[in-house]
């Protein structure tokens, strides 16, 4: 067995000994107590790591979607700068000088 990815023995011993207890302490099914302590506890090793796959893989394109959105943004203050200075400018209307007293 490699370590991390399985439960080890005494652990595996230990889960079928609790099974063989709840179910009432019977003969000749030693077999099947092991094999059921050995299923939950390396689906309970095996699911933390899925659940942090499953997080990565629902934050990238968050990220992805939150950096298009900032380039976007960032492409597009440019582009109206750029327009703001090729206008042609509109003469503004002289205000009527104030007479003199």
């Amino acid at each position: 067995m490699s370590e991390g990815h399985t439960a080890d023995t005494t652990a595996i011993a230990e889960a079928a000994f609790y099974l063989w207890l709840e179910e009432g302490q019977p003969q000749g099914r030693d077999q099947e107590f092991w094999l059921r302590a050995e299923q939950t506890l390396n689906a309970a090793i095996a699911a933390p790591k899925a659940r942090r796959a499953t997080a990565r893989k629902a934050a990238s394109p968050k990220k992805a979607a939150g950096k298009t959105t900032a380039k976007a943004k960032s492409a597009a203050k440019p582009a109206a700068k750029a327009a703001a200075k090729t206008a042609p400018k509109t003469a503004k209307p002289k205000a009527p000088a104030k007479p003199k007293a």
